[in-house]
């Protein structure tokens, strides 16, 4: 009888190990994604199972170009998936399907944006961001919802940096943040 109560409490005890590790894990360090809707396409489809890196940004700032995951200023409840386009301080302006970004001395920075599919329809935007603000666009500017619509992302929203796709599996990979 004490070999089956001594067996039973290493089961427990290998539980409760197993079950906080991935508390902590999903707390502190990453946490899944599930991508709902194309405003990410082609780079993120519906569907596409992610891998958010909760960490990095404990320790240093997001960068133009990564694709971040953030609670939706709207409603906290809501996450979205876009792009950082726009850092703290600078002026982004979205004027006739053109993006042009102004760093903090006025200097006109080039986009070179291979990734999106396209921006055709118009919303044009002058904005210039506080010290605390990121300007985000989806891939799929025609029918991404974003910084152009309801303003800029704050950095307390900034959720974590998107590094891998593990669904599906013919699509598995890692990212990096688009070089301009």
């Amino acid at each position: 009888m004490r070999k089956f109560f001594w067996s039973l409490f290493e089961v427990v005890e290998t539980v409760a190990i197993a079950v906080i590790a991935v508390i902590l894990v999903r707390t502190f360090i990453a946490q899944p994604f599930l991508v709902s809707g194309s405003s990410m396409e082609p780079n993120f489809k519906d569907g596409d199972y992610l891998l958010v890196d909760e960490l990095s940004y404990r320790f240093r700032e997001p960068a133009r170009g990564e694709v971040i995951v953030f609670k939706y200023p709207g409603d906290h409840k809501a996450y979205y998936i876009k792009r950082i386009i726009g850092l703290p301080g600078e002026r982004v302006v979205v004027k006739d399907d053109v993006v042009t970004v102004y760093d903090i001395n006025g200097e006109k920075i080039v986009l070179n944006e291979p990734y999106i599919s396209g921006m055709s329809v118009p919303k044009n935007v002058d904005e210039t961001l506080a010290q605390n603000e990121y300007f985000v666009m989806g891939d799929n500017r025609d029918f991404s919802y974003d910084s152009r619509s309801w303003g800029p992302l704050t950095r307390a929203d900034v959720t974590g940096l998107v590094k891998f796709r593990l669904w599906p599996v013919s699509a598995i990979s890692s990212f990096k943040p688009a070089i301009y």
